[in-house]
C-alpha cells in the first residue's frame, strides 16, 4: 500500500470558518473518489461539539447521520445549528453540502442531554446487578490485527484505523467483535474527542459483521444511529456487530459498542443491499 506524507495526516483540511477539504485518509473501500462513511460520521460530530454548550454540560446521547449521497474528495461545505434549545434537552442539525453546486451530500441530528450527578441504588442487592456496566468479552490487546481488505490506494480503513478482531462464540448470525482505534485525527493539530472517536468506529459495523461474499453483493449503509448512555474511557471502541438481511433487498446492521471498561451504547444502520 502507497504511503501518505506527514502533512496529510488528518481526515480533513481546514479551508475557513465552514469550509473543509477531504483528505486521501478519508476515502472509502468502494470507490477512491468518494469518502468511507466513519470520517463522515466523523466530521459532523466534530462540528456538534464546537457549539457554544449554552452553560449546559452537554452529552450527545444520539447522533444520526444520513448519507444523501456519496460524499466526494472535493471541497465541503458543513454547517451546524441548534433546532431545539433548552435547559435539559437540546436538538442539533448538521448539513454537509459540496462547496461547488451546494448539493446537500450528508445530514446530521443530535440529540443532547444535560449531565448531572444523579445517586443511583447500588447499595440495593435486587436493582444492583441491573446497574452494572456489561463487561467487553476481553480487551483489544487480546484481539488479532485481521488484515484489512487492500484497495490499492490509500484510505480510511487501511491507512487511518487499527482493528483487533476478538473470537467469541457468543456472537449470533455470523457477528463478531471488532475493537477500533482511529489513528488520525479530524483537523491536524486536534486531537480525537471520544465521540468522533465513536462515530468513526461504528460505520465499520456493516463491513465487520458481512454475511454475504463482498465478490457477489453490495451491503452499502445510506444512515448510522448511534445512541449512547455512558462517557468512553480510552481510545478503544469495541463493536459486538450482527448483520441481518431480508429478501427484499434491505438489511441492517444491529451493534453493542463498548470502551475498555464496559458497555456505552448501540448503533444500528440501514442496508441497501445489491448484487454487483
Amino acid at each position: 500500500m502507497p504511503e501518505t506524507s506527514e502533512d496529510q495526516r488528518s481526515l480533513f483540511r481546514l479551508i475557513d470558518e465552514h469550509t473543509v477539504v477531504p483528505t486521501e485518509l478519508a476515502r472509502g473501500p468502494w470507490d477512491p473518489r468518494a469518502l468511507h462513511g466513519g470520517p463522515v460520521a466523523a466530521l459532523i460530530a466534530e462540528a456538534v461539539e464546537q457549539l457554544p454548550d449554552e452553560g449546559s454540560n452537554w452529552f450527545v446521547s444520539r447522533l444520526t447521520i444520513e448519507l444523501e449521497r456519496a460524499v466526494p474528495v472535493e471541497p465541503l461545505i458543513i454547517r451546524v445549528e441548534v433546532t431545539r434549545p433548552g435547559r435539559k434537552v437540546s436538538i442539533l442539525e448538521t448539513t454537509i453540502t459540496l462547496a461547488a453546486t451546494g448539493t446537500v451530500l450528508a445530514r446530521g441530528r443530535a440529540l443532547r442531554i444535560r449531565q448531572a450527578d444523579v445517586m443511583l441504588p447500588f447499595d440495593d442487592p435486587a436493582i444492583a446487578a441491573n446497574l452494572a456496566r456489561e463487561a467487553a468479552p476481553i480487551g483489544p490487546e487480546f484481539g488479532t490485527d485481521d488484515e484489512i481488505s487492500d484497495v490499492g490506494y490509500i484510505a480510511f480503513h487501511n491507512a487511518a484505523v487499527e482493528h483487533r478482531f476478538i473470537v467469541t462464540p457468543t456472537m449470533p448470525n455470523g457477528g463478531t467483535f471488532d475493537w477500533v482505534r482511529m489513528t488520525v485525527p479530524i483537523f491536524a493539530g486536534q486531537p480525537l474527542t471520544s465521540l468522533q472517536r465513536i462515530m468513526g468506529a461504528a460505520d465499520f459495523a456493516n463491513g465487520i459483521s458481512h454475511v454475504l461474499p463482498f465478490e457477489t453483493h453490495l451491503f452499502l449503509n445510506p444512515d448510522l444511529t448511534v445512541h449512547l448512555f455512558h462517557p468512553m474511557h480510552g481510545e478503544w471502541v469495541g463493536l459486538a456487530s450482527t448483520s441481518l438481511h431480508a429478501t427484499n433487498g434491505i438489511g441492517m446492521s444491529d451493534t453493542a459498542l463498548y470502551d475498555i471498561e464496559g458497555r456505552m451504547g448501540r448503533s444500528n444502520q440501514s442496508l441497501i443491499v445489491e448484487l454487483r
